[in-house]
């Protein structure tokens, strides 16, 4: 029997080592494999909580212009800001010749869905980055583009957006003044606008996100503050045909020699109802505000003009832009755009609408936008010539806005955000 029983001992030994051998193997290739999810920049389910150990940048700088103190949820946008771009496994190389694609969001996630689809259809756009600009911090927002998987993503969320705000400015301080309250009779705090009104942070908002997105892309972020070339911006309710990023490669290799005088390059008219002219000629119009491009040199252009964008009593970037900034410039600001859009403009409620799934925002809850062949292919001809829209209808110099931004408060803030990534004091620029 012990002649027997030996050789049974030496295969139950042998089993029980290469069970633990195996699982011990399963292990360590686990272990690599999350270490190599990790290295890659995928960091779609990290909370927000998990990324205290990122560096924070510029505090001592914010501290001394006396930015407003930030919340917990605050600190932890603007470091999560700081995390690489996803999705670098799948695309671990940009074209060398990429325009930076620069989408900027508040919270209607219907809208998103419809743009990030439209994206989806691009044509090139796997060979470039995608920034997407959060107003605040929503979810639903967030898992959408935590979704995207068709290019390099990076998020930044805006850390002094009124959303993130509830108790004190830039959101709703407890003894801010109301509609057109005194301000001296009723001991409240705010100055109103023009017309009487003080300010709401719902309004105010959007002019707030657009400036500080512009100061952190161009000189706030790693990924883009080297960049020289062309940067697009787009807006969560514009849908982009599939040529719209070869067209745009096209339009600004084509601007120096075509419209050396144009600021920029669009992909849609200025009228936003308009759907191009059909000619076999470019396009240079005043600047649109659907899917419109420039470079470095344009928004030193713009940085300049830091007083003029922070002062002027209009809540609305754009026509602060048309109204006053552009004018200062001192000649005719012109955009070169095709004769056919490649973007267009579908939203149809007002900026704080759209966040609920009813159906009045979209019809029959779909978007219908005619995208025929031509759409799908780049359009625009290197032999067409330039024709001038002169005399055209819209804000000009004179306007003096439509209020909702009359409050000091919010100059102060728009004006640092101007000065917050340069460590020479430039309040002497403005």
């Amino acid at each position: 029997m012990a002649t027997i029983k030996k050789p049974q001992l030496k295969v139950a030994a042998f089993r029980r080592f290469l069970s633990v051998f195996l699982l011990t193997l399963v292990g360590v290739l686990l272990l690599i494999f999350l270490l190599g999810t990790n290295s890659t920049s995928n960091f779609v389910s990290s909370p927000l909580d998990d990324i205290d150990e990122l560096s924070y940048t510029n505090s001592h700088l914010r501290e001394k212009l006396g930015f407003p103190e930030q919340s917990k949820l605050s600190i932890k946008l603007e470091k999560r800001n700081q995390l690489p771009p996803r999705n670098i496994d799948l695309y671990p190389n940009l074209a060398k010749d990429h325009i930076t694609i620069v989408l900027y969001v508040h919270n209607r996630p219907q809208y998103l869905r419809v743009v990030v689809e439209s994206l989806s259809q691009v044509v090139g756009i796997s060979e470039t980055l995608l920034i997407v600009s959060h107003d605040g911090y929503f979810e639903e927002m967030n898992k959408i583009v935590e979704g995207i998987k068709f290019c390099q993503v990076k998020q930044i969320f805006a850390p002094y957006s009124p959303h993130l705000f509830p108790n004190n400015f830039p959101g709703v301080s407890p003894n801010d003044c109301k509609d057109k309250e005194d301000a001296a009779k009723q001991h409240c705090e705010g100055k109103p606008d023009q017309y009487g009104n003080h300010r709401s942070p719902k309004i105010v908002s959007l002019k707030h996100h657009w400036w500080w997105m512009m100061n952190t892309v161009w000189d706030g972020l790693k990924e883009t503050c080297g960049h020289s070339g062309h940067i697009l911006f787009i807006e969560e309710d514009h849908f982009i045909f599939p040529n719209a990023y070869r067209n745009l490669q096209t339009l600004t290799e084509l601007k120096p020699y075509k419209c050396p005088d144009c600021y920029a390059a669009n992909l849609a008219p200025w009228d936003v109802n308009s759907r191009g002219e059909q000619w076999d000629s470019l396009i240079a119009e005043r600047m649109g505000n659907v899917g419109y491009s420039f470079n470095r040199t344009i928004w030193r252009k713009i940085h300049r003009k830091a007083r003029e964008f922070c002062y002027f009593d209009e809540y609305n970037w754009d026509i602060t832009m048309w109204a006053t900034v552009y004018p200062s410039f001192g000649g005719s600001v012109y955009s070169l755009r095709g004769p056919r859009t490649s973007a267009v403009h579908f939203g149809k409620c007002g900026l704080h609408q759209g966040q609920a799934e009813n159906k009045a925002c979209i019809d029959n809850g779909m978007v219908k936008v005619d995208v025929q062949e031509i759409d799908r292919i780049a359009n625009i001809k290197s032999q067409w010539q330039v024709q001038v829209s002169n005399n055209q209808a819209g804000y000009k110099a004179g306007f003096k806005g439509w209020g909702g931004w009359g409050d000091e408060r919010d100059h102060k803030l728009c004006l640092n955000f101007a000065r917050m990534y340069h460590a020479i004091d430039t309040a002497s620029t403005f």
